[in-house]
């Protein structure tokens, strides 16, 4: 069999959150570490490969029954649903994430933000001299949404429910950790909303997908 099933929904911001963009051409006094946006817009955004490769390095954990220090070492069902590009064992993933662009700009400006990001200044303390250095963080602002366009391959019909229940794992532990960097200092919490799977090109059993849709409506 082959067929296509997309899956749809929204990523919403809980806390600020910074997935970094390229300061090189950054001038004097601008910000330190800026967040990556969509050049025809200039709005923040979500690259596909920050979702993928944070997800896949959770569910990491806790499919590999020891620690691999490459992806392509992963498990066998992480490398079938995720890929590996190992030397003789290549294995194309059955998951293509769209970059991520934001839904709600209108509904952000209507409650007062003129900008749909924030600076955040931090300091990190030299420890023998006791000075600090200042930077500044910009980060996606809270309540920012995002929408979400997965397409997954459908090869072997037998193993579609197994890749969806590893892929909706993979979105709860998301939610209990975070996207992007410094997620220890509280950055990068984020919450999925309104999960749907549809098959779009070919054909797939009711009783499968109504299964998978089951399985998102539950993260």
């Amino acid at each position: 069999m082959y067929a296509k099933i997309q899956i749809v929904g929204r990523i919403e911001v809980v806390t600020g959150m910074h997935i970094g963009g390229s300061s090189a051409f950054a001038a004097i006094g601008a910000v330190d570490s800026p967040v990556i946006k969509d050049v025809r817009t200039n709005q923040p955004m979500i690259p596909g490969s920050s979702l993928k490769g944070k997800m896949r390095a959770l569910l990491a954990k806790v499919y590999n029954d020891h620690l691999v220090s490459e992806p392509d070492d992963d498990t066998e069902c992480l490398t079938r649903l995720f890929g590996a590009a190992k030397k003789e064992h290549v294995k194309n993933s059955r998951i293509l994430i769209s970059d991520m662009l934001l839904l709600n700009e209108d509904e952000l400006h209507s409650m007062g933000l003129q900008s749909l990001t924030e600076v955040k200044f931090e300091n990190r303390i030299n420890r023998l001299s006791s000075t600090a250095i200042p930077r500044q963080i910009e980060r996606t602002v809270r309540g920012a949404q995002f929408g979400l366009d997965i397409i997954y391959e459908a090869t072997d019909e037998k193993e579609v429910i197994e890749d969806f229940e590893i892929l909706t794992e993979g979105f709860r532990l998301l939610q209990y950790d975070y996207l992007g960097g410094s997620g220890s200092r509280g950055y990068g919490k984020i919450k999925f909303y309104d999960l749907e799977a549809e098959v779009v090109v070919g054909q797939v059993d009711d009783a499968i997908v109504e299964r998978c849709n089951k399985l998102l409506k539950d993260v």
